[in-house]
């Protein structure tokens, strides 16, 4: 291994007769499952592994949602294709479309620059903060309760970093029973290196989404850079490259079935610790409603494109991951009901409780805990009214600028310790770049439609769910909604990058006065979503007060029982392990856990999804596989399978052998384990991932970039 030389393939020799571990385990945690490692057939010392800023966890990163890897030390950075999407999409039009044919930068000088609000984050501190979080919330309640938590964690933030060129976050764990302060190196200046066309990176798209066997080469290729001075820096020609701590090292051999693996990444949120009722509402009403208002969202995107090539690549990142979601959350609700999740959480939750009863802690304990689930009930009053309004912020551009610039001018007016997160000084860039890309990623006749889409849906809402702010801006009818937003979009010029950057920097009563039509609307609803937002935080409080009572009855029960005890996932740093699996998926269906090039030529069509580039297909008729070829199959591997613990934001995770070199890359999980985010299954639990000797053999026979070969340490063949 080459971690920067320093001597860690000990600390990571593997036995190869590992066992799977349900887990998303945080680094600190893992000396206290020494035993379970052990059995699992680690054969090193997991305190070795427990030091984040360390290698191999310090060449893990943070990209975008999801996780990357240096992989050089002049910076490269090893993705998801899909991850990338977004870099893709921005740096395509009508005429250079990389999307469809992919990017093969000849050297550095034709690295293309990322979405200014794309962020690359190292994560160099991780420290327990609790009792300094929690110092002024004893005795209070609610909204008292998260404004002292709150408070102290920006406090906590602002001198993190004072010293600039960080950006940091104090995040929870178990739900407000622990807070830590997370420290990040923030990188501003990535660039895009090398993506394969679409036809590879996202060969069958939604049809394979979620579906093993899989033929994709998921896999896109960044470089991080810094100024002359080594400090992180906004794009510029002088820049470069950052030189990381360590980087992981591409191996040169492959995996096979019974081999251990071991994924290190971001995963976004998991639920496994919520309440019996939560798991309810998650099943009987949030992933249906979702679905199919996503779905409308998709449909209206989808139809304009067959109409505009130009509109079609403005909204292609927006659609993928409406698609994405779509048949994530679709999975997520079949393999719940398979699983019967929300009666086996039931039965759990009572044990539970009948066990605490009998403890000497349950008279301080339980009132709490029936406190908490009251307040989960209660928050779910105005749920359909929330969900449209979460879509309509987040699936527009036009309108969620103009929220953005009303409220940043409502924040400014206070103290900078007392604005709203998100909106604070240390804010203020990420905003102004989303801001200037909003014309890449917009039409006004698509945003129309999708406000129509969300609008109308809130129209029929019951009355009681109704916000007079929104009834008088959009009318209580369709006819109403439409005029309404025809005058708006055809008078506002907020479509323009010097308007947006105008009101960025516009003072409060400037903007409240302005006469843009779009920004006059915002200001408008914006009494509105503060009132909400409020009476979020109120909810919030309570659950940060009230939550931990259960979570400390919950952790100790399943300890008694030997239980698996970890955090639910929170976009922090997390290790999983296990091997290379196969999947018997139901009766008489069984998987192997490789699949190869014959494969793509299997599913090919020549029709999109299935359409592999000709490129691809000459070379896979042409053979020349030497170097890379699996020994034991004979066959080019494409990708593989593992039943290591993961879930959304794990994409991207590198994938690690007992050698501790780099193996694969994390892309997906399967159909039959997409429910995951909720309840572990081990029978069902798998995730798939890039085989890399499949994406070395692209960039070496099929769309060739030696140079990178050789920087990545494994030369062409």
């Amino acid at each position: 291994m080459r971690l920067k030389t320093m001597g860690l393939a000990i600390a990571m020799l593997l036995a190869p007769a590992a066992q799977a571990d349900e887990g998303m385990w945080m680094p600190s945690q893992l000396p206290d499952i020494t035993e379970q490692l052990r059995k699992a057939g680690f054969r090193g010392k997991p305190a070795e592994l427990a030091d984040l800023t360390k290698a191999p966890l310090n060449a893990v990163v943070k990209v975008g949602g999801a996780t990357g890897a240096f992989v050089s030390d002049q910076g490269l950075v090893l993705t998801n294709h899909h991850v990338a999407f977004g870099v893709i999409q921005y740096n395509s039009n009508a005429q250079r479309d990389l999307i469809r044919d992919g990017y093969v930068a000849a050297d550095r000088s034709e690295e293309l620059p990322a979405n200014p609000d794309f962020r690359l984050l190292v994560t160099t501190g991780f420290d327990k903060v609790t009792d300094k979080v929690l110092a002024d919330a004893h005795g209070k309640t609610g909204r008292a309760y998260y404004d002292a938590v709150d408070a102290a964690g920006k406090a906590l933030v602002a001198e993190c970093e004072r010293a600039g060129g960080v950006r940091c976050s104090v995040v929870t764990m178990f739900y407000g029973r622990d807070f830590y302060l997370v420290k990040q190196l923030e990188l501003r200046d990535v660039r895009l290196v090398y993506a394969p066309p679409r036809a590879i990176g996202n060969y069958g798209d939604e049809v394979d989404n979620f579906v093993w066997p899989r033929h994709a080469g998921d896999f896109t290729v960044l470089r991080a850079y810094v100024g002359p001075d080594g400090k992180p820096a906004d794009y510029a020609k002088e820049n470069r490259p950052y030189v990381p701590p360590a980087h992981l090292q591409v191996a040169r051999d492959g995996v096979n079935e019974g081999d251990y693996v071991m994924l290190a990444g971001y995963p976004g949120i998991t639920y496994r610790h919520r309440s019996a009722a939560e798991f309810a509402d998650q099943v009987e009403w949030r992933l249906p409603t979702a679905v199919a208002t996503m779905k409308a969202l998709q449909d209206v995107i989808e139809d304009a494109g067959k109409a505009d090539a130009q509109a079609k690549i403005r909204y292609a990142s927006q659609l993928q991951s409406l698609k994405n979601g779509i048949k994530r959350f679709s999975g997520e609700l079949e393999g719940l009901q398979r699983s019967d999740a929300v009666s086996v959480r039931r039965k759990d939750e009572a044990a539970m409780l009948a066990w605490l009863g009998k403890q000497p802690d349950a008279r301080t304990l339980r009132p709490r805990i029936d406190a908490a689930m009251a307040e989960i009930a209660a928050g779910n009053v105005g749920r359909e009214r929330d969900l449209l309004l979460g879509l309509l912020q987040s699936q527009t551009q036009l309108l969620r600028s103009a929220l953005r610039l009303q409220r940043l001018a409502h924040e400014r007016g206070k103290p900078d310790a007392e604005r709203e997160s998100g909106y604070q000084q240390r804010d203020e860039e990420l905003i102004a770049g989303q801001l200037r890309q909003v014309q890449r990623r917009y039409d006004p006749a698509v945003e129309k439609r999708l406000l129509t889409t969300l609008l109308t849906r809130y129209q029929q809402l019951p009355a009681a769910q109704h916000l007079p702010e929104f009834d008088a801006a959009f009318g209580r009818t369709p006819a109403e909604l439409m005029g309404t937003l025809d005058r708006v979009y055809a008078a506002t010029k907020l479509g323009e990058e010097a308007q947006r950057l105008q009101g960025l920097k516009a003072a409060p009563t400037e903007l409240a006065v302005s006469d843009d039509a779009l920004l006059k609307l915002a200001a408008k609803l914006q009494p509105a979503l503060l009132r909400l937002d409020d009476e979020r935080k109120a909810r919030e409080g309570e659950l940060l007060r009230l939550r931990p009572a259960y979570m400390q009855a919950l952790i100790a029960y399943r300890e008694q029982q030997g239980r698996a005890v970890y955090p639910d996932a929170n976009s922090t740093l997390r290790v999983s392990y296990g091997k290379v699996t196969p999947l018997k998926a139901r009766d008489a269906v069984s998987y192997a856990p490789l699949t190869s090039t014959a494969g793509i030529v299997e599913k090919n069509t020549g029709t999109e999804p299935f359409d592999a580039p000709k490129p691809l297909l000459d070379a896979i008729a042409k053979g020349d596989y030497a170097g890379y070829l699996d020994p034991k199959s004979g066959t080019m591997p494409v990708d593989f399978l593992s039943n290591l613990d993961t879930t959304g934001g794990n994409s991207g995770s590198p994938v690690l052998n007992a050698k501790g070199e780099l193996v694969g890359l994390n892309f997906d999980s399967n159909w039959e384990a997409v429910s995951a985010s909720w309840m572990f299954d081990p029978r069902y639990k798998r995730a798939i991932h890039v085989d890399l000797r499949y994406m070395r053999w692209l960039m070496d026979k099929v769309y060739p970039a030696h140079w990178l070969l050789a920087e990545l340490g494994t030369p062409a063949r």
